[in-house]
């Protein structure tokens, strides 16, 4: 009794330190309410290095790419919805629950490969960034990406929770300038249609490349970790709320709300990706314009093709997500490394009462800053990347279909029927995924 009388304590003390208050029934929300860790997460995957692998995707092979993304829609939906259940149910992150429950090498295998891809990809996403910048008003690309990089860092470490929330949600706003750039360009509707709706497939290696690049770059493991744990800080922020494990009354309404947050975020992610290809098959595509690399290559060849406002909106966009995306990378970096190894972590505690988790998202944006100052190419850095994101994804969904199915870690809660069947088809593709981003990558 005294046990369970000082576990009710603890749950009862937010990581602000100030005791909860009194449960009480939360009214009826609003979407816009609603949506919060599954709109960001949606949103931070349609970071510059995504642009990148969808716009090669539309430059390359036109129309006919463009069904991969609504064959990842549900694959991706789910898997991230199993995340989001996971830190709500449990009240603790991925990594913390693999650490408890799991051999300690797994973990810490995953962790490691998770850093050194976060890393490259902030790198990656910083250069794109600073690149669209050169490109719209010229300057120093170097000068660019140190601003960019301590931006960003200074922007986790030093706003507060829930006002850092509200500007990463406003953010996402930042993706609506592909949907400007479809308007503006002229885009036979019909053959798009036969492309989105009906799979077309080609032999040719790049072909599969590139469908491995997309499934690798739609589900991500930084994207699972992130949004567990911000199911965790928002838990802890709200007073009323407990994980379920503990609050099992609350079940229904908290995965009724993960549901349509996560459904909405992952088919905003789509169809801005969407967006991309569309716009990128259009006028790259059709023009010749088929080796594109990164994203600042897709706005520059799109000015002489499609206009110089198609080209200002594509670059422009690429800002805003990376100033989305790499908050996430260098969070969700942290938040593995941090409950690997049982730091207090939480983007809402303050920097000293958190100095580890907050060391982490500095070094690993200052590190990403890194790459721009040394002789690495950043295009095969991207590519290598994408490879260890595909590698460390099926270990880590492997581990989460299990956490999700254990009934002493998730309780009643646990994920069953057509959920749990297509979260498993989801780690299969992506292991047959990871396997091909192995052999594409042989000489």
């Amino acid at each position: 009794m005294a046990r369970a009388t000082a576990k009710a304590r603890k749950r009862n003390v937010p990581k602000s330190g100030k005791p909860r208050s009194p449960a009480v029934p939360p009214s009826k929300p609003g979407l816009l309410s609603v949506l919060g860790p599954g709109l960001i997460t949606g949103a931070s995957d349609d970071d510059p290095s995504g642009i990148a692998t969808y716009s090669q995707g539309g430059a390359q092979f036109g129309f006919a790419i463009t069904w991969t993304l609504l064959f990842t829609y549900p694959l991706m939906a789910v898997i991230q919805e199993i995340s989001a259940r996971i830190g709500r149910t449990t009240g603790k992150g991925i990594a913390a629950n693999i650490r408890e429950h799991y051999p300690n090498w797994i973990l810490q295998s995953v962790v490691v490969l998770l850093l050194a891809a976060n890393i490259i990809n902030i790198g990656a996403d910083l250069g794109a960034m600073a690149d669209a910048v050169t490109l719209l008003v010229g300057g120093p690309k170097i000068l660019y990406v140190v601003f960019f990089g301590g931006f960003c860092a200074l922007l986790e470490v030093f706003m507060t929770y829930t006002r850092h929330a509200s500007v990463l949600k406003w953010l996402t706003l930042a993706l609506l300038a592909y949907f400007g750039t479809v308007l503006v360009v002229k885009v036979p509707w019909a053959e798009a249609a036969r492309g989105f709706f009906i799979p077309t497939f080609a032999s040719t290696a790049a072909f599969w490349a590139t469908v491995v690049a997309i499934l690798g770059t739609t589900i991500s493991p930084y994207l699972f970790f992130w949004q567990a744990s911000q199911e965790v800080e928002d838990l802890d922020e709200a007073p009323e709320q407990e994980a379920l494990v503990d609050a099992p009354g609350q079940g229904k309404d908290a995965n009724a709300r993960i549901g349509i947050d996560t459904y909405v975020g992952m088919a905003f992610s789509n169809l801005v990706a969407l967006a991309i290809m569309v716009t990128t098959a259009a006028t790259l595509h059709v023009s010749g314009h088929t080796d594109i690399q990164t994203s600042s290559q897709a706005a520059e060849a799109l000015k002489p093709v499609a206009g110089a406002f198609a080209f200002a909106i594509f670059a422009l966009g690429i800002v805003g997500t990376g100033l989305l995306a790499v908050p996430v990378l260098a969070g969700s970096a942290a938040y593995a490394l941090g409950e690997s190894r049982k730091w207090p972590v939480g983007l809402a505690r303050k920097p000293l009462k958190a100095r580890a988790f907050y060391l982490t998202i500095v070094v690993a944006t200052l590190a990403g800053v890194g790459i721009s100052f040394s002789p690495i190419d950043p295009i095969k850095a991207l590519f290598w990347s994408a490879v260890i994101n595909g590698v460390v994804a099926v270990p880590v969904m492997v581990m989460m279909m299990l956490i999700t199915a254990n009934t002493e870690i998730m309780g009643q809660f646990t994920v069953k029927g057509l959920r749990y069947i297509i979260g498993w088809i989801a780690t299969a593709v992506m292991a047959a995924a990871a396997v091909g981003m192995v052999v594409t990558s042989l000489p």
